[in-house]
């Protein structure tokens, strides 16, 4: 019999959570405000854009970001550790991005971290679900989103492509060969310029000069040598001493510019396993002749130097007169040409890079010594002008022009150290010193004297003497003449040329100068009036 009195069954207790779609619009967006879904979106870029892998987190794939999350976090240590070296050891640092194998490794992490933060901006647009959002809203959302993905993935790409650009380039101009030890605590590089045409065996410089770098503060000297420098001496290891004992002495055409040539010609079996024979070989004159360590020697290819100047937009100097860039040579004699196919005027000029390699080479109407000037102030604009902002802003153009102007036999291994001595020295004043005007006579180089050119060269990388303000006033007050071959007491620090010179504008009766009337004096072969107006070409200052 049943029990009419039994309890009826009871209806199952009610969940009184909600479901997750109504409390939870990040995860489950359907059904949430339209507001809601806007913020929503922008917040889930953000999130991707500076925590790369929380998005999928709070609003997807969690194994996937746990995923993402770990690479962030290890790239967010490594960044730290990065800016730890580059307090505590930058030489290290720089090794690091230039190196052939760490610097593939880049490379390769640069690209991979590349594409990873792109798919995860790919997987973010997925969980945004833009069907969801209002029309006028989803162009907004989708824009945001593509630059944030430009911004970091695509520079993560970018950044790669130039250290790839960076890398090929550092294999290309500087060696595989051993590190060097400073010598008596500085480099020395030799910085020689001329023309490698296809006429020519070797290049045969038309400018050389010596950039010596303490080895711990980065202050820096350049040593000027005149191409027309005879009886160069070389070093004590050189090969050449067999050939050479008493120097290069082999008559007039024995200029040191020529030993290049000659031994690439003749001479390239003193040299076995040496890549540039003839660039060895004048780097061992130019030791023996200075009585320094020259360690290394770069070679910069003058008809592609204009690329380089363009690639860094141009150099800004203060011209002290007027410089001619020469016509066709009409007597090679007397170094003779035809009419100029152009004037760079006295004053404030920017100079592209066809006007800054003919400023820097034109010696027409003036000596060589006002040419190695001018040499010396492009060297040093360009030093002063390839700043930061510069070398981000046109670092690919530089870099491919001077894969085409520059050949080394540095040791990429030594870049960081290299490097790092650049950026200290940024700044800080440059000694000079040229053997010639304004140093020593005008004839020193046909009979020099090796230890007038030791004394200089040992007073100029030597310390700076502590001056007083009464030595300042005698320096003011005495005159600057040149040391002449028969003697006379070294300075001990030579005075670069001062830079608050006024550039030569105007005729001694006070009309300007002005191309027309340069030409004319050469039309009519009064090339005598035209060395009064531009001897001061010689006088230049970098902007």
């Amino acid at each position: 019999m049943t029990n009419s009195y039994a309890h009826p069954r009871q209806p199952a207790p009610r969940n009184r959570t909600a479901a997750p779609s109504l409390t939870d619009p990040v995860r489950y967006p359907s059904g949430a405000a339209a507001p809601v879904l806007t913020k929503r979106a922008f917040l889930l870029v953000l999130m991707t854009l500076l925590v790369p892998g929380s998005a999928q987190i709070v609003a997807g794939n969690r194994r996937l970001g746990r995923m993402a999350l770990r690479v962030t976090l290890t790239v967010w240590v490594l960044a730290v550790l990065a800016a730890v070296l580059l307090a505590v050891s930058r030489p290290t640092l720089i090794n690091l991005f230039t190196g052939p194998v760490s610097s593939l490794l880049l490379i390769i992490g640069l690209a991979a971290l590349a594409i990873g933060w792109a798919a995860l901006f790919i997987n973010t647009l997925r969980l945004i679900r833009p069907v969801l959002l209002p029309p006028r809203v989803r162009p907004a959302v989708v824009g945001a989103l593509v630059l944030a993905m430009i911004l970091s993935s695509g520079s993560l790409g970018y950044a790669a492509y130039l250290l790839n650009v960076s890398r090929d380039a550092i294999g290309s101009i500087f060696s595989a060969g051993p590190t060097m030890e400073p010598s008596e605590g500085r480099y020395n590089f030799l910085m020689m310029g001329g023309d490698a045409g296809s006429d020519r065996t070797g290049r045969r410089p038309d400018s050389l000069s010596v950039i010596s770098v303490d080895a711990k503060t980065g202050e820096t000297a350049i040593i000027s040598v005149p191409r027309n420098l005879q009886n160069a001496q070389f070093s004590e290891d050189s090969p050449m001493r067999t050939i050479y004992p008493d120097g290069y002495d082999c008559g007039n055409e024995c200029l040191i510019n020529a030993i290049n040539t000659e031994v690439t010609n003749d001479h390239q079996d003193l040299y076995p396993g040496v890549p540039d024979p003839g660039a060895q070989a004048t780097l061992e004159a130019v030791s023996g002749t200075l009585g320094i360590t020259v360690q290394a020697y770069v070679l910069v290819d003058m008809d592609g130097f204009a690329k380089l100047i363009d690639a860094m937009g141009g150099i800004r100097i203060k011209a002290g007169g007027w410089v001619p860039i020469s016509g066709e040579t009409v007597d090679e004699a007397n170094g003779i040409h035809g009419m100029p196919l152009g004037w760079i005027p006295a004053g404030d000029n920017t100079l592209d890079g066809y006007h800054a390699l003919w400023y820097g080479r034109s010696r027409e109407f003036v000596d060589d010594y006002a040419r190695i000037a001018r040499q010396q102030c492009v060297q040093q604009a360009m030093l002063k002008q390839l700043d930061p902002a510069t070398l981000l802003a046109k670092f690919e153009d530089i870099v491919k022009a001077g894969t085409k102007v520059v050949d080394s036999n540095i040791s990429a291994g030594q870049l960081g150290s290299f490097v790092d001595l650049a950026m200290k020295a940024k700044g800080q004043e440059m000694r000079r010193l040229t053997i010639g005007p304004p140093d020593f006579d005008a004839s020193f180089s046909t009979v020099p004297d090796f230890d007038q050119i030791h004394q200089k060269v040992d007073a100029l990388l030597g310390p700076a003497p502590a001056a007083s303000a009464d030595d300042g006033i005698r320096q003011q007050d005495a005159a600057p003449g040149p040391l002449s071959a028969a003697g006379g007491p070294p300075r001990t620090q030579p005075a670069p040329p001062p830079s608050d010179f006024t550039p030569v504008t105007t005729t001694p009766e006070g009309e300007p100068i002005t191309e027309e009337m340069l030409n004319e004096f050469k039309r009519y072969g009064d090339e005598q009036s035209i060395r009064n107006l531009v001897a001061t070409n010689g006088q230049c200052a970098p902007l």
